[in-house]
């Protein structure tokens, strides 16, 4: 299928997605990570954000990943992510609560307090709430 690649998501615990997709954007270490058919090989870490793909139909489809790795092949993308859910399964008022409290942690650091922990928390959650907002129309 030419114009096409293979698109697929899992963690440690499932496949997510495995899907004929005309291109997809990974949250890298350093930005955005663009993906077209035919884009040179590629082994990236990911950091944490929204992975947005689109279908063969146009349709924008968005999945919120956190840590792991993406491999780019031409034809083929594979994220292995160390957390991943699909937009339709975020919980917004979760997602927004668990923000307001990854905040407040780092406002307010206590002395047994794991800053490297609270730091991770803080970027899932807003990897979260962003992919929500997105899936939202927000």
């Amino acid at each position: 299928m030419s114009g096409l690649l293979t698109l697929e998501v899992a963690t440690p615990e499932r496949l997510l997605l495995k899907e004929q997709v005309k291109g997809v954007t990974v949250p890298g270490l350093d930005g955005e990570l663009g993906i077209l058919p035919e884009h040179a090989p590629l082994l990236s870490e990911l950091g944490c954000g929204p992975l947005s793909f689109e279908l063969e139909n146009g349709q924008k489809k968005y999945i919120s990943i956190c840590g792991g790795y993406v491999e780019v092949l031409p034809d083929h993308v594979r994220v292995l992510a160390a957390q991943a859910e699909n937009a339709s399964e975020i919980d917004a008022k979760r997602a927004e609560t668990a923000l307001q409290r990854a905040n407040e942690r780092l406002l307010h650091p206590t002395a047994d307090m794991d800053v490297a922990r609270a730091l991770n928390a803080l970027k899932r959650a807003q990897a979260r709430v962003a992919v929500a907002k997105i899936a939202a129309g927000k």
